[in-house]
């Protein structure tokens, strides 16, 4: 064959493959209707202007402004400024020695489907892992949120507004989690994030191995890469067969190949840096963007591989040793990783951390400090702030104190880094949902009996 036919057959060949390539960037996630099956009935309710006056604001973006007004108007943040002045019929609030910071954001949360108060072996309200299969990307979370879970009024007093609740970590794909609004509400509907990107949970280390002591696969790390990346190359394959029409559709397939398109976010469960460094590889493979890994108790040995991937790592403060994997944990990680210019966030996943997130900042923070790393307190506000809404692919509208976001705005009693701050007032899209003041505007659940009455508690 002569260079001539060889470069001809080659030209083809790159224009067929490219055509192929062209024909997979351009297949709209909405043609897989397993992500989006049900749709969101959040509607903000109409609320009118708030003024706070000459409070410090913490902006979530590493910003402190001492004796500063904040002016909440339509829903969004309308003015930020010295004296501004007063709108017709605002509510002014007086925040002289209080502290405004954004809503706070937990990225990783099972409120609603491991839900407080539980017994061991309580199936009634205990929705987090499909655990029969070690393979399950096509359930939704949000199938099984029970808004009454009273842990969803414990997180708002301590002010978080926004919340991912993620399926558990037992699978290899453990399904689709979903972004919701901190608000009362009888149906999940009526909570999902406008707009909100889905996010699958992965998992790798001891978690998904498990299955192997059931006899089934996977039974080691070796099995637990095999097969997602098994299930990474069926999904190619699936959403090619899709478009042509030569394909019946298969739920988990769909939500696998909307992961490919980048329309899904990718929240990835580990621990050990050696596993980490393996999805890693796995992600340069399949040309997939993770957009954090979750617990990751020792990311700080790998800051410079998350650093070159853009990778965001979403921790505990101190964390460590209930397991075998968590045995190199230590306290200092999430400074170390800051200090290594990785992103930094912080998580609860446990329903008892639901309203500390400003308490984990401040002890993740000491504990980088007590190492050497110079660090603010409006600096590690952004670990539970803009950090986090940029995991979820939200900061362009929460996550900091910036005009034009909505208006999700916490009023603390003082320094949000102080164990004895308390969140004073909460609003969510310029609407108060909380006042620390009023046990009228707690949210309350019918499992709450037997706790204290709300006046008594109003009156501490």
């Amino acid at each position: 064959m002569n260079n001539i036919s060889q470069l001809t057959i080659l030209t083809i060949g790159l224009v067929v493959g490219g055509l192929a390539y062209t024909a997979w960037e351009h297949l709209s996630v909405r043609s897989f209707p397993a992500l989006d099956v049900n749709p969101g009935t959040y509607e903000a309710r109409a609320a009118g202007p708030v003024l706070i006056r000459k409070a410090t604001l913490m902006d979530g973006l590493g910003g402190q402004f001492e004796n500063t007004d904040i002016l909440l108007e339509e829903g969004k943040i309308k003015q930020i400024g010295k004296a501004l002045s007063v709108p017709s019929g605002a509510n002014i609030i007086e925040g002289a020695g209080k502290f405004v910071t954004p809503g706070l954001i937990d990225v990783h949360s099972h409120l609603g489907v491991a839900s407080l108060p539980y017994g061991t072996g309580d199936v009634g309200v205990w929705d987090v892992n499909e655990g029969t299969s070690a393979q399950t990307p096509e359930v939704h979370v949000e199938h099984a949120i029970w808004p009454q879970d009273p842990s969803f009024s414990a997180s708002l007093s301590g002010g978080v507004t926004t919340l991912q609740v993620l399926p558990g970590s037992s699978n290899l794909f453990g399904g689709l989690g979903v972004v919701l609004k901190n608000i009362p509400s009888v149906t999940a509907q009526a909570m999902k994030f406008p707009g909100a990107p889905y996010g699958l949970k992965l998992a790798c280390g001891e978690n998904p191995k498990n299955y192997g002591m059931e006899g089934q696969a996977p039974g080691s790390r070796m099995g637990n890469m095999a097969m997602q990346r098994q299930a990474w190359v069926d999904a190619r394959g699936y959403a090619e067969e899709y478009r042509d029409g030569d394909r019946q559709r298969d739920l988990g397939m769909e939500v696998l190949a909307g992961a490919l398109r980048g329309d899904v976010k990718l929240h990835v469960h580990c621990y050990r840096a050696d596993d980490m460094a393996n999805i890693l590889d796995m992600a340069r493979e399949f040309n997939l963007q993770i957009a954090a890994f979750h617990h990751a108790v020792e990311a700080y040995k790998i800051s410079d591989l998350l650093v070159r991937d853009n990778i965001c790592s979403a921790v505990w403060s101190d964390w460590w040793g209930y397991k075998l994997e968590a045995f190199d944990g230590i306290k200092e990680n999430a400074a170390f990783l800051e200090a290594a210019g990785a992103c930094v966030v912080l998580h609860t996943d446990f329903p008892v951390l639901a309203h500390m997130m400003n308490v984990e900042a401040a002890k993740a923070l000491a504990a980088g400090q007590e190492a050497g790393i110079e660090m603010s307190e409006a600096e590690a506000l952004s670990w539970i702030t803009i950090n986090a809404a940029k995991v979820l692919g939200l900061d362009d509208r929460i996550g900091s104190l910036e005009v034009s976001k909505n208006a999700d705005v916490v009023l603390w009693s003082g320094d949000p880094f102080s164990i004895y701050s308390k969140a004073e007032l909460v609003f969510i899209d310029g609407v108060e949902v909380y006042d620390i003041k009023d046990g009228d505007s707690w949210r309350n659940s019918d499992f709450m009996i037997g706790q204290p009455a709300r006046e008594d508690m109003s009156n501490d």
